[in-house]
């Protein structure tokens, strides 16, 4: 009986022994340069589990570190650190000394973040000089709550602090003061990562931002400028130009339609070799034949090669179009080109700027110089968003990457005007100009009434480039050879019933649906 009363009496202890908890004896010894060697003395049984404190927020920008090194007695997994109790385990501090006003400050959680109750926790702290202060809290990290007792020995060179009581995970804070200049120790801080601070505008980055800005778009400026701008012409170049000699269509600078449609906005688009496909016709290279349709039919038209045609005089361009639209057949419809025609056109494009160039309007082929351009300016984007997000996450100077980030944006768009004309390509744009003028002036009364079907017809591929089909084919329809209505033009060829009086709205559904067949994205052009 006195065996079971004895067992019983020890399985009552133990609870209680867990419930009062370990006991933890600190003693600290700071050292010259700031680092703090601590001696803990951990009272208890079994394997103990304690989480260092080894950061806590300084500032808006920044945290304070604490770094803890060589430790013995015990092992240290990040901010875990595993002792066998009873044991004692040693380990050395950085960062815990900060001035603060006439001292130096010693700061650290001598005892806290074990995951078991602390019953009794007592801490020594000695310097490398009197103590000036000292001060202590427990509970949370933030606790304001005083420990249960401090105080320092009558000579001042050791500050003394005991806790009665710590629940798990709580800790005790000693904060000593040592004369200034004693110690010569210093926070170590982090940048701490925030969207508020990583794109602080304030005077430094406000002023360094606007400073990158204008030296990048000031250089993207000044590289336009240099490399963008179409060279000068001589003054007079501009004004309307009439493009009949001697009763002949002549053409400001002999500039066919696709050539001026690339010449005007630097880009060979569907819009030019819809044009173009009408000046095979006025030309005499094919004939459109449009096709007759009940009223709920989609509108068709059959090209027909015309045999006699030489094309040896065709530009590259239009006999890699002319080739393209036949491909050995004497004749096709424009609903077979839908959907086959997008691998031609390509290399018609492709034959558009390599004529530019050859006709020496431009020095550079436009697409090309587009491409170049606007690749740098997406490279410079790349570049400034990764500048920008290591700015942000290491500084407070994220704005200084939107500067390239801007800068690439204006390049990447700006690569679009950067294709520059030569003083020939740009007096050849002048005369074009001065043509357009004299196309929409509605002044006609020179033109020979016998040549006005062959010329006003020559006028309209210029007409479908200038974005005035319609207003065209009104005058193209409006005569004939012998100032009569016809049923027909020579190059155009309508079904039964048809006349001149619906050539207009022919002409126009014809480029819509032209333009449309031969690409599947239409560009459009302002002039």
């Amino acid at each position: 009986m006195a065996v079971l009363g004895a067992a019983a009496l020890a399985l009552s202890a133990t609870p209680a022994m867990a419930e009062a908890g370990i006991t933890d004896e600190v003693t600290m010894q700071l050292g010259k340069g700031g680092t703090l060697h601590v001696i803990e003395k951990v009272g208890g049984t079994g394997q103990l589990q304690r989480t260092l404190t080894t950061r806590i927020r300084y500032d808006e920008g920044n945290d304070r570190v604490f770094q803890v090194s060589g430790v013995k007695g015990g092992k240290l997994e990040g901010d875990l650190l595993t002792v066998t109790a009873p044991g004692t385990v040693e380990y050395d501090v950085k960062g815990a000394v900060a001035p603060a006003g006439a001292t130096e400050e010693l700061r650290w959680y001598a005892v806290g973040g074990w995951k078991v109750p602390v019953a009794k926790a007592i801490v020594k702290v000695t310097g490398p000089g009197q103590v000036q202060n000292l001060s202590c809290f427990a509970g949370d990290l933030g606790s304001a709550t005083g420990c249960t007792t401090a105080s320092m020995d009558h000579e001042a060179t050791e500050a003394d602090f005991e806790q009665d009581y710590l629940a798990p995970g709580h800790a005790l804070t000693v904060i000593v003061g040592f004369p200034k200049g004693s110690v010569g120790g210093a926070p170590i801080l982090e940048h701490r990562f925030s969207l508020t601070t990583a794109f602080t505008l304030d005077t430094v980055t406000g002023g360094a931002l606007g400073a990158l800005l204008v030296l990048l778009l000031g250089g993207l400026f000044i590289l336009y400028w240099t490399r963008g701008r179409d060279a000068r012409v001589a003054g007079g170049e501009r004004g309307a130009i009439n493009p009949v000699q001697n009763g002949h269509f002549a053409p400001p600078d002999g500039v066919r339609p696709g050539q001026i449609g690339t010449l005007v906005d630097e880009q060979a688009d569907v819009v030019d070799v819809t044009a173009t496909i009408v000046d095979l016709a006025v030309r005499g290279y094919l004939r459109i034949d449009e096709q007759p349709r009940q009223t709920y039919d989609a509108p068709d038209w059959l090209l027909v090669r015309l045999p006699n045609a030489s094309i040896l005089a065709l530009l590259p361009y239009e006999k890699a179009l002319y080739d393209a639209i036949f491909e050995g057949r004497d004749a096709v419809l424009l609903s077979q080109l839908s959907g086959s025609f997008g691998g031609h056109l390509g290399k018609v494009r492709d034959a558009l700027y390599a004529d530019v160039v050859s006709q020496g309007w431009f020095a550079r082929r436009p697409d090309t110089e587009r491409t170049r351009w606007t690749a740098i300016g997406v490279i410079l984007i790349g570049v400034g968003l990764v500048a920008t997000v290591a700015l942000a996450w290491l500084t407070t100077y994220g704005l200084l990457g939107l500067a390239l980030v801007i800068a690439g944006g204006a390049l990447a768009v700006g690569g679009q005007y950067m294709p520059a004309k030569t003083a020939k390509g740009s007096a050849a744009l002048a005369h074009t100009l001065g043509f357009r003028e004299y196309l929409f002036s509605g002044d006609l009364g020179e033109v020979p009434e016998q040549h006005r079907v062959e010329l006003f017809s020559r006028y309209l591929p210029y007409a479908v480039i200038f974005d005035g089909v319609e207003h065209w084919s009104r005058v193209v329809a409006s005569v004939t050879g012998n100032g009569h209505q016809a049923d027909n033009l020579y190059w155009y060829h309508g079904p039964a019933e048809w006349d001149l009086s619906k050539f207009a709205g022919s002409m126009r559904t014809f480029t819509t649906t032209t333009s449309g067949a031969i690409s599947t994205t239409r560009q459009f052009r302002t002039l």
